[in-house]
């Protein structure tokens, strides 16, 4: 399906990636994760302040979004730092824009067909039988 969809897109993702990609943006946590990892890079420490749930909570939603290459995480000292990963970013939003490009596509050939079809006057229901 993928290779229909995004045909020759040297930016082309697997089926498995793109399930990886949209289980980590399913998640309100994981999508302001990301949020504040595109604005800049944080400590993972850092971010679990911000969120009502253990460390350990925000490690494994930092791990879904690691793994769906959404971030890219990294070692300074004792810290671990998170960052968004611009580039499997882009592969996802080109990927929605084909989508939406194969949909707009289908609503102009609707309307051409709509557009194709002869109009008949509306039977008014109050004279129906007359």
């Amino acid at each position: 399906m993928v290779a229909q969809l995004a045909q020759g897109e040297a930016s082309e993702l697997s089926d498995d990636e793109i399930d990886r990609v949209f289980q980590a943006l399913a998640a309100a946590t994981r999508r302001d994760i990301l949020r504040r990892t595109i604005e800049h890079e944080q400590s993972i420490s850092t971010l679990a302040q911000d969120y009502d749930m253990s460390f350990a909570a925000v490690q494994k939603h930092i791990g879904v979004l690691e793994a769906a290459g959404l971030i890219i995480k990294r070692a300074e000292g004792r810290e671990r730092l998170v960052r968004a990963d611009p580039t499997m970013i882009a592969r996802a939003r080109a990927l929605l824009a084909r989508y939406e490009e194969l949909w707009r596509a289908r609503i102009d050939r609707l309307d051409l067909l709509l557009a194709a079809t002869p109009q008949t006057e509306p039977i008014d229901p109050s004279t129906e039988g007359e």
